[in-house]
């Protein structure tokens, strides 16, 4: 259900997409929109996890480290590719998965998060991140965060009046409510694809790492340490880590990618 209602989603940002284009530029603006993500999927899909592992400064552990081993025994458990595993030299603790599929993904841990959790904990967040890695989660993720962008984009466009030939006699209401309302709803919609995911790499996690209160217990953890001790990073890869890692409160948790833990928690807690 949970793969049915992402993808439901993201051809509903894919027709927004076409229609915002041809709103704007007619024809030739549903082609250039579509190009546009085909564009920006595609550089995504093969160096998005190079560049935000080399943005974070993120070094590969050694065979031996505690944390690739503990990787190595969740992944093959999980029957997936051992993934590469990286060390953020950050105090708030985190983590994130990236990859374009199974057999090129990688974990990237912040070094408060092996400070501050114990092994268990450790479990719950990396088998957390494995089932981000094992749903492709990072690819949904990739593709939903392009075509929110193109979409953003062509707003931009239009209400710079870069329109086409063939909306000039369109009704100028219904053009500035698809400038507005067009990108906002791109926003929401990868909102809500972010959320499912991680409810899934959530259930995925508790499997895997053999019990739900592990990373219920983690969870805890990092939502306190996530509003005490800052993340030096970019806000547009707030969606990857396990919590939304940059402090803020109102509308910009409102608007944020990942579901309420105290929710999260409370969904773990009852597979118990």
């Amino acid at each position: 259900m949970n793969n049915i209602k992402t993808f439901g989603l993201m051809a509903i940002m894919t027709l927004l997409l076409m229609v915002l284009g041809g709103v704007i530029g007619g024809q030739y603006g549903a082609i250039l929109a579509l190009g546009l993500a085909g564009v920006g999927n595609f550089i995504s899909y093969f160096y998005s996890d190079k560049l935000v592992l080399k943005a974070y400064r993120a070094k590969e552990l050694a065979p031996d480290h505690k944390i690739t081993m503990m990787v190595q025994r969740l992944a093959s458990r999980a029957d997936l590719p051992m993934p590469r595993v990286y060390m953020i030299d950050q105090h708030q603790p985190n983590a994130f998965a990236t990859g374009r599929n199974p057999q090129n993904a990688a974990v990237a841990v912040t070094r408060g998060l092996v400070n501050s959790m114990n092994d268990n904990e450790l479990a719950g967040v990396l088998a957390h991140e494995l089932g981000h890695i094992a749903n492709r989660d990072i690819l949904v993720g990739t593709i939903a965060a392009t075509l929110a962008g193109a979409i953003t984009y062509l707003g931009y466009a239009g209400h710079f009046g870069l329109g086409g030939r063939d909306n000039r006699d369109a009704n100028p209401i219904f053009l500035l409510l698809a400038l507005i309302l067009a990108p906002l709803a791109a926003t929401l919609i990868r909102m809500a694809i972010s959320r499912t995911r991680e409810y899934k790499a959530d259930a995925y996690g508790a499997k895997v790492s053999g019990n739900p209160l592990y990373l219920s217990s983690a969870l805890s953890k990092l939502e306190n340490y996530s509003k005490q001790i800052p993340l030096e990073g970019n806000e547009s890869t707030s969606h990857m880590f396990i919590v939304h890692p940059f402090k803020g409160g109102g509308m910009s948790r409102l608007f944020s990618t990942h579901p309420s833990t105290a929710e999260r928690i409370k969904r773990l807690n009852a597979m118990r």
